[in-house]
């Protein structure tokens, strides 16, 4: 099997020739530091493990240009749809015509990220904005609900606009909605801000068969998992986790084979070491391998704390627990 194939005979709980391997996004940072611990200038990592292409397409849905002021009525949001032109051709990844022909007959998984989530869609970038925004949810909701069915519907535009370029495999929300504790809205707030705004967005990848919708979320986003799994969504890649609060084991137990996942593997055991790192891939991995619709991956980007060592160790057991007689 390619890449491709075996990731969506796995989404589909298919029997795949082995388990997806995806690389965790390691920044040159981090090769640098390798590089001071032994990793060779022309050692290519993914040379040095199985792993699986993955390709993620990241349209610019940022408001172009950025308003020195936002909205703050819904009048003043028939203006600020000025700054979220789906046509705009900068939005779009460069050489787009060029990928968009490469990616025709490829063999990896491609996936499309069409939403930034609750936060950054009303312009959460620091403490002044946030505190603005959650006083809105509660004295001027029909605001902040008409300003995420604007972005909403930009959303389904530009992934419209997308689609009908290119096939992908899965669907990517991003939602950096909480922290250790919890979303930092609740559940029904959350479905009548921000999941309504979603309908048009999840019409279109209806329409274009895209079957694997992801909810990439990062810290403790659990309490908002029965809201997403009635909307639709049906895989979920945690990140940055507080991870007994969102211990993959436990969410199986809980929703079943209804919520595909990613990841899982606690990041900090890589800091920790070898005996902390056979714990977390033997006792986790295998049991969710042996329900399906699983891919094993650490729950973030690898860091500069995390030992080139640790870090050849825990692919290597990966690939030993993973690995089919």
């Amino acid at each position: 099997m390619n890449s491709r194939q075996r990731f969506l005979e796995t989404m589909r709980y298919g029997i795949p020739d082995r388990v997806p391997y995806f690389e965790e996004g390691i920044r040159e940072e981090v090769v640098e530091a390798w590089k001071g611990q032994g990793l060779s200038c022309g050692e290519d990592l993914a040379r040095m493990f199985s792993t699986d292409l993955r390709e993620e397409i990241d349209p610019d849905l940022e408001p172009r240009p950025k308003p020195d002021v936002w909205p703050e009525t819904e009048v003043e949001l028939g203006a600020f749809s000025a700054h979220l032109d789906p046509d705009d051709p900068g939005r779009l990844p460069v050489e787009w015509r060029h990928k968009v022909r490469s990616w025709r007959d490829r063999d990896h998984l491609l996936m499309l990220r069409v939403h930034r989530g609750f936060f950054l869609s009303l312009g959460v970038y620091g403490w002044d904005r946030f505190s603005h925004v959650m006083l809105r949810t509660v004295d001027r909701p029909r605001y902040i609900r008409e300003f995420m069915r604007v972005q909403g519907e930009f959303a389904a535009r530009m992934a419209e606009r997308i689609l009908q370029d290119v096939e992908v495999d899965a669907a990517i929300f991003s939602e950096p909605i909480g922290g250790n504790t919890g979303p930092l809205i609740s559940p029904a707030m959350y479905e009548d801000f921000v999941l309504r705004s979603y309908e048009p967005l999840l019409g279109v990848l209806q329409r274009y068969g895209v079957t694997y919708r992801v909810f990439r979320t990062f810290a403790n986003a659990r309490r908002l998992i029965p809201s997403i799994l009635k909307w639709g969504f049906n895989a979920l890649w945690a990140c940055e986790v507080f991870i007994e609060s969102m211990d993959y084991q436990d969410l199986r137990r809980e929703f079943g084979r209804d919520l595909r996942l990613i990841g899982g593997i606690d990041l900090d055991a890589l800091r920790q070491g070898k005996e902390a790192i056979r714990h977390e891939v033997e006792d986790k991995v295998p049991p969710l391998l042996a329900d399906g619709g699983y891919i094993p991956l650490a729950d973030g980007r690898i860091r500069e704390d995390v030992p080139l060592e640790h870090y050849i160790y825990y692919r290597q057991l990966l690939e030993r627990v993973t690995h089919k007689p």
